[in-house]
């Protein structure tokens, strides 16, 4: 009987655990000044070797998170490299890309604060504005 219970407690600490996770993947921000929390789904570098797949270093930094939002630098990002995957984040809005073509959504810049180190950046969502390359 005892261990039907423990197991039941299990359970609810599991269903727990993914609910916290799920709520805390919530919808990248769409006005500026808004902000929204997730967290850190990969960190990589800018560029992979088209045959290998293999990270090209030097090529800058890269992260995705649980809520489908991206960040991408030319540079190597020091509290990018700082991160960890799993680590809960609060991203913000701070410009969108003006004069873009229907449909280009490229270019939203974020603030993005891990809240595991307190470290921030201030990023593109993709390596070339709306009308760009």
């Amino acid at each position: 009987m005892r261990s039907k219970g423990v197991a039941a407690a299990l359970a609810a600490v599991g269903l727990m655990a993914a609910f916290d996770a799920a709520a805390f993947a919530a919808p990248l921000p769409t006005e500026v000044g808004m902000c929204s929390g997730t967290t850190i789904q990969k960190i990589e570098t800018r560029l992979a070797d088209g045959v290998t797949g293999k990270p090209v270093p030097g090529s800058g930094s890269a992260v995705g998170f649980a809520n489908h939002g991206y960040q991408v630098s030319y540079d190597e990002e020091p509290a990018i490299q700082a991160s960890r995957r799993g680590d809960r984040v609060r991203i913000c809005l701070v410009k969108l890309p003006e004069d873009c073509p229907p449909g280009d959504n490229r270019g939203r810049v974020y603030t993005t604060t891990n809240l595991r180190t307190n470290h921030s950046w201030t990023l593109p969502d993709s390596e070339h504005s709306c009308g760009g390359a």
